[in-house]
């Protein structure tokens, strides 16, 4: 009789942990920050099909990196909760938290009870009337929630770039000084060689970009454009 094989639950969960974090880290970076018109969300993102960043709600955004099917499933999934709360209760019912509550369960419990993780890692961002009513949650794989203030940064080089943000972001940046730093802190490299000082310049024509506009009552989600990104990044 054979024995069967046995791995032990602790050496299991560092294997999926890894997986899950290797496959993260291939992605190209996000980053989202707070500026003084709202929520800023910026991607590396090459791809005019597939999207990074999306609306949730009315002022609720999210963004992802890791394997593009399964974070749009989760987004999908969102947005349904969303509307079916909104529908049923009220619309003010809806909101980051609860969201962010939601996509923890669902990523704890794969984690734990599916073979393979989700190599995904999100943020959901509700915009507020002023900055300190504004909420951005950052979810792992594992389904872990941090409660982010001022910024974020997922996937690739995300040390290097947060570390970028540590030094540079303040309150109140304004919306473009808030896309430069974020355009600048993507282009923070962990090898030498990329560039000048260890740095690469990314195209616009390779970045997506919405903005939660903080003065807009219902619908708070835009994306910015070709044109006005070039007009901010000059700015």
């Amino acid at each position: 009789m054979t024995m069967p094989f046995y791995v032990s639950p602790e050496q299991l969960i560092k294997d999926k942990a890894d997986y899950a974090r290797k496959g993260i880290a291939r992605g190209r970076s996000v980053v989202v920050l707070q500026v003084a018109d709202g929520i800023l969300f910026v991607a590396e993102n090459p791809s005019r099909a597939l999207h990074k960043v999306s609306e949730i709600y009315d002022r609720i955004g999210f963004a992802a990196v890791g394997k593009y099917n399964e974070f749009e499933n989760l987004r999908v999934a969102g947005v349904r909760l969303a509307d079916m709360r909104g529908y049923a209760y009220d619309r003010r019912d809806v909101t980051g938290r609860s969201l962010a509550n939601a996509y923890a369960q669902t990523l704890g419990t794969i984690f734990t009870e599916a073979a393979k993780p989700y190599e995904v890692e999100l943020v959901v961002a509700e915009v507020g009337a002023s900055a300190e009513e504004d909420q951005i949650y950052r979810l792992t794989f594992d389904g872990s929630v941090a409660d982010e203030h001022g910024y974020v940064a997922m996937g690739g080089s995300s040390e290097s770039i947060a570390a970028h943000l540590s030094e540079n972001w303040r309150p109140d940046l304004a919306l473009s000084a808030g896309l430069q730093l974020a355009i600048a802190a993507l282009g923070q490299a962990d090898t030498p060689g990329t560039g000048s000082e260890g740095r690469r310049e990314i195209p616009l024509t390779h970045l997506e970009v919405a903005l939660l506009q903080r003065d807009r009552t219902r619908r708070t989600f835009r994306r910015l454009g070709p044109d006005r990104l070039r007009e901010l990044a000059d700015g």
